[in-house]
């Protein structure tokens, strides 16, 4: 059950008896009303605005009208009161064995608790990663990565059909000087000294295993032809070669694409002439002269007559060229074809994990898709802002460059502190904003490092079951079991207050999903396990509050139901993220 939709379903009833009755005159409007966790438990456990939200409306004032659903509220037996506070908030408690309920029901459930029908099986298309494969993976594609695939993962929970894919930009100009650069490194491995790499190409040192591997395979085949006849081969060879070892990185961090589409393919089918000629039919299409972008001098700006796209018909503040001076699509007009592929693909809603380099291209290709799927399709972009890798606090060496050559891989950083931990922690803070990424703190065992603390609650929560099957050897801790215990004997607050949390997770997997928030998993989790490990720590204070008591079988077993509880959600909301939730601590 979703506890917070379950109030807002008997205040919806207590709000028709109402206006049944002739006591107020309302058309409801459930879109304002909201019902949250109350801030201070005293008072209840749930707050609503609904009394304030109404006030208009019915012509009351909030606090009588929340005085009227009050009074209504009280006769469901599951409710132990509620109050009116404020303006007209109205706090809601519920009586314990509503509580344990809620843990009834996670029990029963296990891993699957917090599943939603909220998407309905509708298609999502998230598209992340997607780097230049002109090098392997940074730390900023990582935190891309590791975003798009928790996304997928919560959206699929919230029960949506999602396939993730990979956009291969193949078709540009950096494509044919990773060609040039592998080139080199070809004629290097061939025996040729190379005393300096020419300006632009790519220095990396990754490039040299590729150039050795297209000397083996093709031996001295190209080294006497002109550029024009090996440069498509030796790119084609180089795109392949980089697009492994991306794959492989990716691997390293637990992510897999169900679809790599390449942008080559499309612009060799036609794919970019029938996105611009869809449009042109549409006559969003012209020849023109653009003003000066903002803040650049008119003396460095060429005004010429430009193909452009009527951007500004959908929200973008500019009408977008299609074409370069030379004549060449731009890459704005491969886009166009991609997203128009995707479409045509039955994806009506897209998600784009993009770098927040992108943001200034994200209103021209939402306006793009509106105009393309005559407002049929939906674009959302996700931006993940820069990751700052620091060793104990000071920056780290190597800056994030591929054209020097001299940035930290995300395999460097996968291998060095390992691969849940680089999950989780891209994981705790909102994409939009920066992130430092420590590896001494990631790595640190304290309640400072939420990935520990949270993989720490669910190794004490499995060692707590391990003891028990030892203590009590006689008694059963199936989860069928633990789910009709005696849990009315948990009513220590600490207890109840740790199962209410546990009870939000529905919620929580509903408001993320829709928010495009995996961060607030993050939040959550380390909620659960500080309450959890608050609880724990109670026990070795007070000898009554420990999770096993020798002499009250019924009692352990009920904790240890609660002990499951915390576990499945741990497991649940880590196996969003893609880490484990291990049983032990090494």
């Amino acid at each position: 059950m979703n506890v917070f939709k379950y109030c807002q379903t008997i205040l919806h009833t207590v709000i028709s008896e109402l206006a049944a009755g002739g006591e107020i005159q309302v058309c409801l409007d459930i879109t304002r009303i909201t019902c949250e966790t109350s801030r201070n438990t005293i008072y209840g456990h749930i707050t609503t605005n609904i009394a304030m939200v109404l006030a208009k409306p019915t012509g009351l004032e909030s606090r009588v009208l929340a005085a009227m659903i009050a009074e209504r509220l009280e006769i469901f037996s599951e409710i132990a009161s509620v109050t009116v506070a404020g303006p007209g908030f109205l706090n809601i408690c519920f009586i314990n064995s509503f509580w344990h309920d809620r843990l009834r029901e996670l029990l029963i459930a296990g891993i699957s608790y917090g599943d939603t029908t909220l998407g309905a099986g509708y298609q999502v298309n998230i598209e992340f990663v997607s780097a230049n494969p002109t090098g392997p993976l940074h730390i900023g594609h990582g935190r891309g990565a590791v975003v798009g695939d928790a996304l997928a993962a919560l959206l699929e929970k919230a029960g949506y059909a999602v396939t993730r894919e990979y956009y291969i930009n193949d078709g540009g100009t950096q494509v044919d000087m990773l060609a040039r650069s592998t080139y080199l490194r070809y004629r290097e491995a061939l025996g040729e000294a190379v005393h300096s790499i020419p300006e632009g190409y790519y220095p990396g040192a990754y490039l040299l295993p590729i150039g050795r591997a297209l000397a083996r395979r093709d031996g001295k085949r190209w080294l006497s032809v002109s550029e024009s006849e090996w440069l498509e081969p030796v790119r084609a060879f180089a795109v392949d070669a980089m697009m492994n070892v991306i794959r492989a990185d990716l691997e390293a961090l637990g992510v897999q694409h169900d679809v790599f589409a390449s942008e080559r393919q499309l612009i060799a089918g036609g794919g970019v002439e029938t996105a611009v000629r869809l449009l042109a039919e549409r006559g969003l299409v012209y020849e023109g002269i653009l003003e000066p972008p903002i803040g650049q001098e008119a003396v460095s700006w060429q005004a010429r007559p430009q193909v452009l796209f009527r951007a500004t018909h959908f929200g973008d503040h500019v009408d977008r060229p299609l074409k370069k001076a030379d004549g060449h699509w731009a890459y704005f007009a491969s886009d166009l074809a991609y997203h128009l592929d995707k479409y045509h693909r039955g994806f009506a809603s897209m998600l784009n994990i993009w770098g927040a380099d992108h943001s200034g291209y994200v209103q021209r290709m939402q306006a793009a898709v509106q105009a393309l799927t005559s407002g049929q399709g939906k674009l959302e972009v996700k931006l993940c802002q820069m990751v700052n890798l620091l060793d104990n606090g000071q920056a780290a060496k190597k800056k994030m460059s591929k054209r020097a050559g001299t940035f930290i891989t995300l395999r460097e950083v996968i291998d060095r502190v390992g691969r849940d931990v680089v999950r989780f922690i891209m994981l705790t803070r909102k994409s939009d904003a920066h992130l430092d990424f420590d590896f001494t703190r990631v790595t640190e065992q304290s309640r400072e490092n939420p990935v520990f603390y949270v993989q720490y609650a669910h190794a004490r929560a499995c060692s707590v079951y391990r003891h028990a099957c030892l203590l009590f050897p006689d008694v059963e801790f199936s989860t069928q079991r633990l789910a009709v215990s005696a849990l009315h004997r948990l009513t220590d607050p600490l207890e109840l207050g740790l199962i209410r949390i546990l009870a939000g997770w529905p919620q929580l997997v509903e408001a993320a999903a829709e928010a495009y928030e995996p961060h607030r998993v993050a939040y959550y989790l380390f909620e659960v396990a500080a309450a959890f490990h608050e609880l724990w720590n109670k026990g070795q204070d007070s000898s009554e509050l420990r999770f096993l008591l020798a002499d009250d079988p019924e009692l352990s077993q009920a904790r240890l139901a609660l002990v499951r509880g915390v576990a499945t959600v741990i497991e649940s909301g880590l196996s969003i993220f893609g880490v484990e939730a291990v049983q032990e601590l090494r």
